[in-house]
């Protein structure tokens, strides 16, 4: 799902930074865009390591282990979710007003925000990497119990 909204929104930026780029002259790209999302990445990436670390001290059953809330768990996981589907959406828009900067690279206005916006991608899939790790830190383990072939017999 996250590769769809990624190239659907690149598919509409690149659309729509043609169409505005005809009509007058084009949005830039903020240079803050690839900082706020690094910046996203290392939070959820900062996170996931936490939690991986305190989950395999609980699980060792590590003397004096924090544990960790299930609560806090989900929400780290909501977390995790919301920002890969925000950061594959700030992507894919990034993705195709920079594939139609490519075009005008000769101007150096518009090859510095094809950069901005490469780094922009670059950022955004470190995003969608971090909150699938942090999401795959808080999977829960599988039930024995769920899988009736591992049943003993009666």
């Amino acid at each position: 799902m996250l590769a769809g909204v990624f190239v659907v929104a690149g598919i509409l930026a690149w659309a729509g930074a043609r169409l505005w780029n005809s009509v007058g002259t084009l949005p830039s790209v903020p240079l803050a865009a690839p900082v706020v999302l690094a910046l996203i990445a290392a939070v959820l990436l900062a996170t996931a390591l936490s939690l991986r670390a305190r989950l395999r001290a609980q699980r060792d059953r590590v003397p004096d282990a924090k544990g960790v809330d299930p609560m806090m768990a989900a929400r780290a996981v909501v977390f995790g979710q919301a920002s890969a589907l925000v950061a594959a959406l700030a992507a894919g828009m990034y993705g195709g007003t920079g594939v139609f900067l490519l075009g005008s690279l000769d101007i150096p206005a518009r090859r510095d925000q094809a950069i901005y916006a490469g780094f922009s991608v670059v950022a955004g899939i470190a995003v969608i990497a971090a909150a699938l790790f942090l999401e795959r830190v808080c999977r829960l383990p599988e039930d024995e119990d769920d899988n009736p072939q591992a049943a003993p017999a009666a």
